[in-house]
């Protein structure tokens, strides 16, 4: 039997990026049961590629009560429906098992990994403000994506002088603001810059200078977008909501590390469910941003560990 149901976790905070704020994380929460074990997953909908909470369900909905991982990747196409079944599957077939997911998949046992920090787009005093309460952990990735971002800059090195920085824009510059923000980025050691320009508009990235590398996440998908990003990019984003779950994020980074690209594994703003799958693709990445329930006011019982800025394996009593 698969089933499907709408959750809200409210948020710790505002939570804005340069296309709105948010105060709750809506999400689909699916349940896989067959022979008397149960496994779950969780999706994020998201608007900018399409998705809503009521597509999504009926994407779910319309799947035959039988369906394999295998025969899933030609069901449905990359993205929240697919994640959360593919995800929910894994888990399924690990219970039945008596094994961890990660014995299922061939991979070594997972350990901590460096998680990201994300700062909310704010005006400069409220993000240095941000940077200051959390100069204590090792990443932080902040939020910008506006004509006039220079100030947000240098206010969270402001705040935060010792901490790692990695810049997400979420499509909100255009190529003549990226090239004059450019060299800023060098001299305030910002480590990376994620999806600079829009999706549509990043052929403006080949021939540029990139002083500081970019990564790709509105123009990456699933390994069919490889083909798309060569010259433009120096690392790609995985997140299993656009991978359409944990199969195709471990083949994607597969292929992408053998094409040179360094990789991020990054997340929706989710629980810990959603973050769980993750944490096997994040083993040895150049970045894991993982941080979606840090954002939270709530989560899921049996919650991931998020201790001295590292996000811990899954137990089985969450998944996997």
């Amino acid at each position: 039997m698969i089933s499907v149901t709408a959750d809200v976790f409210r948020l710790a905070e505002v939570f804005t990026i340069s296309r709105g704020s948010r105060t709750e994380a809506k999400v689909l929460t699916v349940r896989i049961t067959r022979g008397g074990v149960t496994g779950w997953g969780e999706c994020v909908p998201y608007a900018r590629y399409g998705e809503s909470l009521e597509s999504v369900t009926a994407q779910i909905e319309g799947l035959p009560e039988g369906i394999t991982r295998a025969a899933l990747y030609d069901a449905l196409p990359p993205g929240a429906a697919r994640n959360a079944v593919d995800c929910a599957l894994w888990d399924l077939e690990a219970k039945a098992a008596g094994k961890r997911v990660w014995e299922l998949a061939g991979l070594a046992a997972p350990g901590p990994e460096v998680t990201c920090y994300t700062l909310s787009l704010a005006e400069p005093e409220a993000m240095r403000a941000a940077a200051a309460k959390n100069a204590h952990r090792p990443i932080l990735k902040i939020k910008l994506g506006t004509p006039d971002d220079m100030p947000r800059l240098e206010a969270v090195r402001a705040g935060a002088p010792k901490s790692v920085i990695v810049v997400d824009a979420n499509e909100g510059w255009s190529a003549e603001v990226y090239a004059d923000l450019a060299p800023h980025l060098v001299r305030l050691g910002v480590a990376m810059v994620e999806q600079p320009l829009p999706a549509k508009a990043d052929e403006a990235l080949i021939g540029m200078d990139r002083p500081v590398p970019v990564c790709a996440d509105e123009s990456c998908h699933d390994r069919k977008s490889l083909a798309h990003l060569k010259g433009k990019y120096d690392l790609v984003n995985i997140k299993l909501d656009k991978t359409g779950g944990l199969t195709e994020a471990l083949a994607l980074r597969q292929a992408a590390l053998a094409e040179g690209y360094g990789v991020m594994v990054g997340c929706m703003v989710g629980s810990s469910l959603a973050m769980a799958p993750a944490t096997l693709v994040a083993q040895g990445v150049a970045y894991v941003d993982l941080d979606g329930p840090l954002l939270l006011a709530q989560d899921r019982e049996s919650p991931l560990t998020y201790a001295d800025g590292k996000i811990y394996p899954p137990e089985p009593g969450l998944w996997g």
